[in-house]
């Protein structure tokens, strides 16, 4: 669809990540493997896909790794800029500060965080269609509590904006996608960090700008925990979650080129194997996310755990529910669940660490 060239896109990737340590101490969140891709590899493909190629990055940690990466954009048609925030902004200044790069009337901004199903041209047409100052996308979730939610008028449009409440009266929650008219950005304060849910959105409803929502039940999940990390992963390999960046078969798991799966190893679940990772005799992979060069010993199981670049997890081990980082080496029988976390680096010898008494 060419119908959205008169649109620029903007990806705030500037947070630290620190729910997903040790992971992101050597990598910012938006670039760790998903599905065998950097994370934001999934959005950037869907916003071409929908048109846009346009993109400003607004980066600040380890900013220098998404133009390594990425460079001009050309690779997935884009183009891409980048624009570095040197002290903390929030999300309202974040898009402020990437205003001078802006070139379009309407700008659709993209919080870096969240691995998204919608139809990114729907948003754009709701916000044409009824001629909004600022259209939010707005997600149906079973369990709103956790979120900020945002009911609307019969009209569809923004009625108020709530902090997260145990009684929420709507399962509307906002999904980090916003499509700006580019006069509304150049009202954000300059300079100073702003949030957009607590200062800008409440100053446009106080001045009755047309604040709209698109609302839909379509695929959504922020990424920021280890939990949420490995689901979403598994959602990709699935199938359960849509990536114009990962063409053919979906299924129970994705076995990168130059990995060793040995026979009789069983990987479900969603289980990503990333490049040159090994994975022994009998090994069980139950949503497992293994990075490049990992290395899974014979009889291991891993389940819904993160194994960083290089880390290995010795035979007959148990990893659960648990984040390994990179060159982190785990002995034989080790046992390390519920949301254990293993610095890079870190040697634990065989049996070093146990929940149980039987060794």
């Amino acid at each position: 669809m060419a119908g959205n060239a008169g649109t620029d896109a903007v990806i705030l990737v500037g947070g630290q990540g620190t729910r997903l340590r040790p992971l992101t101490l050597s990598a910012p969140k938006p670039m760790l493997p998903t599905a065998g891709l950097p994370f934001l590899t999934h959005l950037l493909a869907r916003i071409a896909d929908a048109g846009i190629s346009h993109v400003v990055l607004g980066t600040s940690f380890k900013a220098e790794v998404f133009e390594e990466h990425f460079g001009d954009g050309a690779e997935l048609g884009l183009e891409l800029e980048y624009v570095t925030e040197t002290e903390p902004l929030g999300t309202g200044g974040g898009i402020r500060n990437v205003l001078p790069r802006l070139r379009a009337d309407n700008i659709m901004v993209f919080n870096g965080d969240v691995l998204g199903g919608t139809d990114l041209g729907a948003i754009l047409d709701t916000h044409e269609s009824t001629n909004a100052d600022v259209t939010l996308h707005l997600v149906r979730v079973s369990d709103p509590r956790a979120f900020g939610c945002v009911p609307t008028d019969e009209d569809g449009r923004v009625t108020a904006f709530l902090e997260k409440t145990q009684d929420p009266p709507t399962d509307q929650i906002n999904a980090g996608c916003y499509v700006f008219r580019r006069e509304y950005i150049e009202k954000i304060p300059v300079g100073r960090p702003v949030s957009v849910e607590r200062e800008v959105f409440p100053a446009l409803l106080a001045e009755g700008a047309r604040v709209q929502a698109h609302v839909d039940s379509s695929y959504w999940r922020d990424m920021g925990t280890p939990e949420d990390f490995v689901r979403g992963s598994a959602d990709l390999v699935r199938g359960i979650a849509p990536s114009p960046a990962l063409p053919g078969q979906r299924g129970e798991s994705l076995v990168h080129e130059g990995a060793g799966v040995a026979p009789g190893a069983v990987l479900i679940g969603g289980t990503v194997v990333g490049r040159g990772a090994e994975v022994g005799a009998g090994a069980r992979l139950d949503g497992a996310v293994l990075f490049d060069g990992a290395r899974i010993e014979a009889g291991a199981t891993v389940e819904r755990s993160i194994i960083g670049f290089g880390a290995r997890i010795g035979p007959r081990a148990l990893v659960r529910d648990a984040v390994i980082g990179d060159g982190a080496n785990i002995g034989a029988r080790c046992e390390l669940l519920r949301g254990a976390r293993v610095w890079p680096g870190v040697q634990i010898p065989d049996g070093g660490i146990r929940f149980s008494t039987d060794v």
